[in-house]
């Protein structure tokens, strides 16, 4: 009969020790750092516009906004209405280059 109140306390210890394992998060959740912005704070704007190059021609292309300084960039694209660089069958995926295209001066949009 020894064995049986060592047995019934081990099991008893698992038994505590798997419900402190699952209500732990109940009770101490961790915290999400899903929108801290310590990534790529940048601002990507839906769909593409006209960009003016240096050169003066123009192409189409997304505006993209740092929102760490407020600089503007252009990413080209060859077509209208496409969401990534397509430049055709290759076996290397294209790559936009920015063009800059100006800046925000964020420091003075105050009350």
């Amino acid at each position: 009969m020894r064995f049986d109140w060592f047995t019934k306390l081990v099991l008893l210890i698992i038994a505590v020790s798997l419900a402190i394992i699952a209500f732990r998060p109940v009770f101490q959740p961790e915290p999400a750092f899903a929108q801290d912005g310590s990534a790529y704070p940048f601002s990507i704007q839906q769909g593409t516009v006209t960009l003016r190059k240096p050169d003066g021609t123009q192409t189409w292309g997304k505006i993209v906004v740092d929102m760490r300084n407020g600089n503007v960039w252009g990413f080209p694209m060859k077509a209208q209405n496409t969401p990534y660089p397509v430049y055709g069958p290759s076996d290397n995926p294209p790559v936009s280059h920015p063009l800059f295209l100006g800046q925000m001066a964020f420091s003075e949009a105050t009350r």
